[in-house]
């Protein structure tokens, strides 16, 4: 399967797993992946999803070029895809286990990832306009991230670039040895699980729009509900019997 998915706890792991294509995106992967998420998304049990890529040289590679200059479809229009969660604020925590090399379309989809935890041996890039593309998956987001100069450096030139440098952009959240990628995703993960999980929403949500300089009203209209909620009364009941709190997500 180009796609599988696993489940650790709390916590659906999404592997892309084509390691003889370099984890390459075809349309089946492609639809594999926003299928994924969509049923992470509608599982109220899952708190948050890991993103990684089978085999330890690639994450992924981006678009499969062979598929394309072969006329095969770009994307399966049938089935959910990557804007599932590329193209909105999707409602829960995501987080990129980067294995290794992430370019192009790769690069591109650990951009989309709320967090990135990065193996010392990665290599990133958006090489597209060598190959007389454009990044249009989201790596001309890239100056949301950055400054402006640094990200058309990256994007005009096609340059690769190392863990160590993704982790000086600010790209990168944890930059560990590549056997300890998943383990250190996944811990990552389980920590963001034990809180709650409206309000880990709703703190995701509320970041975005800080960050693209939403209206007062918008920001109130998200808290609102926050702190009406039955979860954060059991907050505070929990720190004041000094238990662990238990979430229903209301």
């Amino acid at each position: 399967m180009a796609v599988l998915v696993a489940r650790e706890d709390a916590v659906t792991i999404v592997t892309i797993n084509r390691p003889e294509a370099r984890n390459a995106l075809d349309a089946e992967t492609m639809a594999g992946i926003g299928e994924a998420f969509v049923a992470a998304e509608h599982d109220p049990s899952v708190r948050a999803v890991v993103l990684t890529g089978a085999g330890d040289r690639a994450f992924c590679a981006g678009m499969d070029l062979r598929a394309f200059a072969a006329g095969g479809a770009v994307v399966d229009t049938s089935r959910p895809g990557l804007e599932v969660f590329t193209e909105r604020v999707y409602p829960k925590p995501v987080i990129a286990a980067v294995n290794g090399t992430a370019v192009a379309g790769g690069m591109e989809l650990m951009l989309a990832c709320d967090l990135a935890v990065v193996a010392d041996h990665a290599k990133f890039g958006l090489p597209e306009v060598r190959r007389g593309l454009v990044a249009a998956g989201g790596g001309t987001n890239l100056p949301r991230r950055i400054p402006l100069a640094l990200a058309l450096e990256l994007a005009l030139t096609g340059d690769t670039f190392d863990a160590a440098r993704a982790r000086e952009l600010g790209l990168a959240n944890r930059v560990v040895p590549g056997d300890q990628v998943l383990a250190e995703a996944l811990a990552l993960a389980g920590t963001i699980a034990r809180n709650g999980p409206l309000a880990v929403r709703v703190t995701k949500e509320l970041m975005v729009a800080q960050a693209r300089g939403a209206a007062r009203e918008e920001i109130t209209a998200l808290t609102g509900p926050v702190f009406a909620s039955a979860d954060a009364k059991e907050g505070a009941r929990a720190f004041a019997e000094k238990r662990e709190p238990r979430w229903t997500g209301a």
